[in-house]
């Protein structure tokens, strides 16, 4: 593996794991009645947060883990709990009235004040752990070791990777004003509530392969890895 092709695939399964696409009715619910500058300034504090944990992450790798004796199935079990949990909440019919901001609309002109009071809301639970969670976590970990095989262009191609992934979250975030018109409220709510559905399962898939990796034959392969894939 050279440096590009570290760099888009680290870039393609970010972009997966981020998943921005999918987030974008949970941001929606977050900056109701704000105007297009305050959407944007949110979205921009929310990447660029986003931007600077994974590359702490990268060129920490194992070493944060190490340091205070966490073993990575351990930070897979936690953090399939944690995400667990949030996917239950986000089953909930309140769900997205729980990031409404009753005060968005009453001065349209404050956009730096309403962006801090929106990200500090927003870093838990939605940049951490719903967008940046284990899974996101762990891919960075693992890419960081293969960089560091190739050298310098390795660490150049992972960060670039990480800046364009935190820039297309940004851009799917700044276009959150016209999807929310054609979703609606309705389809919003749908959308939640399956994502939801779908981030369950991945938190009992992140707890059964820490599970796994813990304790060794307990689980079966097929159930940890369903859809192997050959060429890695």
């Amino acid at each position: 593996m050279d440096a590009v092709d570290l760099g888009v695939n680290l870039f393609v399964a970010l972009f997966a794991l981020v998943d921005p696409i999918g987030n974008i009715p949970i941001f929606a619910a977050a900056t109701a009645g704000a105007t297009m500058r305050q959407r944007w300034s949110v979205a921009a504090l929310i990447c660029l947060f986003a931007a600077a944990f994974l590359a702490f992450f990268f060129f920490t790798g194992l070493g944060l883990l190490q340091f205070f004796g966490i073993s990575l199935a351990a930070f897979r079990i936690a953090g399939g709990i944690l995400l667990l949990l949030l996917g239950l909440d986000m089953t909930r019919e309140d769900f997205l009235k729980s990031f409404t901001d009753s005060d968005a609309a009453n001065d349209v002109k404050d956009v730096r004040g309403y962006a801090q009071r929106r990200f500090q809301r927003l870093v838990v639970p939605f940049a951490i752990p719903l967008m940046i969670g284990p899974g996101a976590i762990s891919t960075i970990i693992i890419q960081a070791g293969e960089a560091s095989k190739i050298g310098y262009m390795g660490q150049v191609a992972g960060v670039a990777a990480i800046a364009a992934a935190c820039l297309a979250t940004f851009l799917c975030f700044a276009a959150t004003g016209p999807i929310s018109r054609v979703l609606g409220e309705v389809g919003m709510s749908i959308i939640v509530r399956v994502l939801g559905l779908i981030l369950c399962a991945l938190a009992i898939q992140f707890i059964l392969l820490g599970l796994s990796e813990a304790i060794p034959g307990m689980i079966a392969g097929s159930v940890t890895t369903p859809y192997p894939t050959g060429g890695h």
